[in-house]
Order: C-alpha cells, then structure tokens, then sequence
C-alpha cells in the first residue's frame, strides 16, 4: 500500500473523529443501526489486562502497537541502539470471535505501519513499511505471538523458547533472539493507563527486562551485539485529545536494577505526567502527577536532547542525555527516537520517544 492511501485513511478516520468528538477523540465508532453492529471499544478503569490473548491483536479498538528498544553492545563494547514498532489503524471494528474478511475480497478494514531503527556510531538509521490488513501482507496473533509486516516479523525462537526479530533493509538487517525475563508490568491502574486529567486512556503493560542477543549488519558489516531491551504493549480508539500538543516518554534500565517508565502529553499550558517506577526488589509502582517532575534542559527549540527527572518519593534525580547526532525517524509521522544515558543519583541508560516538536 502506498503513503497517499495511508494518508487518505488517516484524513478518513479524522474526519470521523471530528464529526462524533468535538474534543478531538476518537471516542467510539458511532451509534450502532441496531444493537448486533460492532463498535470500536475504548479501554478504561476497570479493564484488566489477560494472557497470552493480549499480546495479540485486538480488532475492535481502533489503534495498537507492540514496540521493542534495545540499549546493545557490540563485542568491542561500543553502544549500538535499536528500535523496532508495528502499528494497526482500524477503519472498521471486529470482534476478536469474528473470522476476518477473505483475502480475495481485497478487504480494508485496517491499515499497518512498521518501523524500525539502528544508532550506532553517530549515525540513526530508519526505515518504514506500510501494508493494508486482511490480505496476508501484514498481521498478527496471539497464539502463537508473532507480528509481521511483509518479510519484517517478530515470532517465536526455534524451540518456542523466546521469540525471533528480523529486520532486512536494502543497506541494512539485523536478526536478534529475545528472551523475556519476568512478568509483564501492568502501567497505571492496573493496565489502564490514563492519558489526560479527564482520565482517557489506552491498556498498556511492558516487558521491561529483555536478555538480547543476535547480529546487526551494517553496509555489509556484521557486528554481534548483545544487552537489554524493553518491550510496549498498547492499545485504544483514542487519538490525542484536543490541545495536547505531542508527548515525552522514557523507559530507563538502571545500573542498582531500577527500572523506570514515564511520559508526558503536552498541552498549551501544562503537561499530564505519569509512570511507573520498578524497584530492583518488590512490586512496581504506580506515578501519578504530582509524583513526578520533568523538565527540558538548555534547548530552546526543536527535540530537546536532555531532560531532568526527578521523583523526591525514592530519592530519584536523573539526568537523561541523548548521544550527538540527528535521531529523527523521517517517516510518515516523522519522531525523535533515541538511546540515552543516565546520570546523576542513578546511572544507566535507556530510550526516549519525542513528538509533536517543530524539528530543528
């Protein structure tokens, strides 16, 4: 599928959401012509997340996506970073009972994004992939987990031990085995993740802890890297609500074994902030607003490139700095996407997401 159709459903699904939510949410599907039509679901509280079924799709809420970053080294020990998302947009909701439409009929009911990344050296690399759902190009399932756009795919390891990531571009590929390590981190209350102080919301939970191993080629190089990476899990049928800008988010590995996520959604006068912080020992904690603090450090303008975090209830006080270089994934929906490091009460590194800046 080409960028001009993807363009065109995007316009198709905002045009929609404008018309039911003057707010700017997409909200529900509409008013059902009688009570058996299918609506699009919005998570909220009170939702629980369930396993293995949710590691798969969910066709009757309209946006999802699984997203994996990895803080690596090669075997010299140089950092390398890399970044790998999938993206459904639904059109038309469906149970997850229902059988989906035959391929022949050349069905659209949702649109799939791939991305992927690689920071190594001072250079980003990014590619994109686009495919239309329903006729074999692109998909996903639960049982067993796989994820796949065209010969991009994340499945299980040989022996169903794990799972499998490949990635091949024309200059570039990377093949990686994956091995979660623990449970998954249900974010907010209890996997419903609130977005604004209205209290919309998306589920969300992490795999916060993945033992990776594998090789990255580069122009014809191969370099075997190995570390850690953190797996998102989200889905909703809600866009950004109207006045929110663009959002700041973080995941962080910390060298005492902390783990940290947190995100802001900017709006003209302030911020809605939450999180989740994973002590190396106990269960994780849940971030409200007033717990944390987030702030922008010496850049006026375009992706800021280093942020303070503070949470004063565990004596957390971070500094998160992006390595130099130019780590905008020029796609579709263009992003900073980047590896970090840590400094100040705690070391570390990790990854952010930035959006919604006027690049610089």
């Amino acid at each position: 599928m080409n960028r001009f159709v993807i363009v065109l459903l995007a316009l198709l699904l905002t045009a929609c959401d404008r018309a039911e939510q003057p707010s700017g949410f997409a909200g529900l599907a509409g008013v059902a012509e009688s009570e058996h039509e299918i609506q699009f679901l919005q998570p909220g509280p009170g939702d629980r997340l369930s396993f293995p079924a949710d590691f798969g799709p969910h066709p009757q809420h309209r946006i999802e996506w699984w997203y994996l970053t990895a803080n690596l080294e090669t075997e010299n020990g140089g950092p390398l970073g890399l970044q790998w998302t999938q993206f459904r947009q639904a059109l038309t909701p469906r149970s997850v009972e229902s059988e989906p439409p035959k391929p022949a009929l050349w069905p659209l009911e949702a649109a799939w994004m791939a991305h992927a990344a690689v920071s190594y050296s001072g250079q980003h690399r990014f590619a994109e992939k686009l495919a239309r759902g329903d006729v074999g190009h692109a998909g996903a399932t639960a049982q067993p987990f796989s994820v796949w756009l065209d010969h991009w795919h994340l499945r299980p390891a040989s022996g169903h031990v794990g799972w499998r990531l490949s990635v091949a571009t024309e200059h570039w590929s990377y093949d990686l085995s994956l091995q979660p390590q623990g449970d998954p981190v249900a974010h907010g209350d209890d996997g419903f993740s609130a977005k604004s102080a209205s209290g919309e919301g998306s589920m969300y939970f992490s795999l916060v802890d993945l033992k990776i191993e594998g090789t990255v080629t580069l122009e014809g190089d191969t370099l075997r890297v190995a570390g850690t990476g953190w797996f998102d899990r989200e889905w909703s049928s809600q866009f950004l609500k109207a006045g929110q800008q663009g959002w700041d988010w973080f995941a962080l590995h910390l060298d005492s074994g902390d783990k940290l996520m947190l995100f802001q959604l900017r709006e003209t006068q302030q911020a809605f902030r939450s999180g989740t912080w994973i002590p190396a020992t106990g269960e994780p904690v849940a971030l409200g607003p007033e717990q944390i603090g987030l702030t922008s450090v010496g850049q006026p303008a375009g992706y800021p490139r280093r942020w303070q975090i503070t949470l004063p209830a565990f004596d957390v006080n971070l500094e998160v700095s992006a390595p130099a270089g130019d780590y905008r994934n020029s796609g579709l929906y263009p992003y900073w996407e980047s590896p970090v490091s840590v400094t100040g009460s705690h070391s570390g590194v990790g990854y952010m997401e930035l959006t919604g800046y006027q690049a610089q």
